[in-house]
């Protein structure tokens, strides 16, 4: 997880009404991202479990989200960023959760498709936008999102809601855009800066685009109790 992730999720904390318990996935966190990775902190009083494959901060439980011990529709929030990449089968976590949420929950999910392998411990998926829409079908109402180039995002996440949550009207989704705007942000120093903007100007826009445009974001919501 990064700075701008880490303000995705702020964001959402605080444009919905996310019920409780929390169950976050793939809680490990990593050293030198303690100061934004701690995601509990946005849930204030609402109990909250974080798991992952090893025990190590921000890890209450060691379990696989392949084969999740909670019971059915027992979870209110899943929580998983940046953590699918590292699940070798991708699709079972994501059964998963659907099993154990309740049918009023919600899963905020981000997973990258513009990066470096990174080996925690192991780094096998990259998804496109319309990969993790294909993904979260069974959600009625799902809001995508994704930052950097549209042709080459950095990152990709979504919001997805099961039939039972109230329905996301327009004025919520217009919020969620407005913290968006104020929380999500990766700073690039400016010396990186200055000599991602020479090369630009030397080789071309698109090897540098990842970089330039990372604060670059863009948002879907995609109703499908309204068809």
């Amino acid at each position: 997880m990064n700075l701008f992730e880490s303000g995705v999720a702020r964001a959402v904390a605080e444009a919905f009404d996310l019920p409780a318990p929390v169950l976050e996935i793939g809680s490990y966190q990593v050293e030198g991202q303690e100061d934004w990775a701690n995601l509990r902190s946005l849930f204030p009083n609402k109990p909250y479990v974080g798991v992952d494959m090893r025990p190590g901060p921000g890890v209450d439980r060691v379990a696989d989200v392949e084969s999740l011990s909670h019971d059915h529709v027992s979870v209110g929030t899943v929580i998983a960023m940046n953590t699918f990449e590292h699940v070798p089968r991708f699709w079972r976590g994501f059964d998963e959760i659907h099993r154990v949420l309740r049918p009023d929950g919600a899963l905020l999910v981000s997973v990258p498709f513009f990066f470096h392998i990174h080996n925690h411990p192991s780094d096998y998926w990259r998804f496109t936008p319309e990969a993790l829409h294909l993904l979260l079908e069974k959600y009625p109402q799902r809001i995508m999102g994704w930052h950097g180039p549209k042709k080459r995002p950095a990152s990709v996440w979504a919001v997805a809601f099961r039939e039972d949550h109230p329905p996301v009207t327009a004025a919520r989704f217009e919020h969620y855009r407005s913290l968006l705007a104020r929380y999500a942000h990766e700073p690039l120093h400016w010396s990186r800066t200055l000599r991602y903007q020479f090369g630009r100007w030397l080789c071309g826009s698109g090897p540098f685009a990842p970089y330039l445009e990372q604060n670059r974001w863009a948002t879907e919501f995609h109703d499908g109790r309204a068809a």
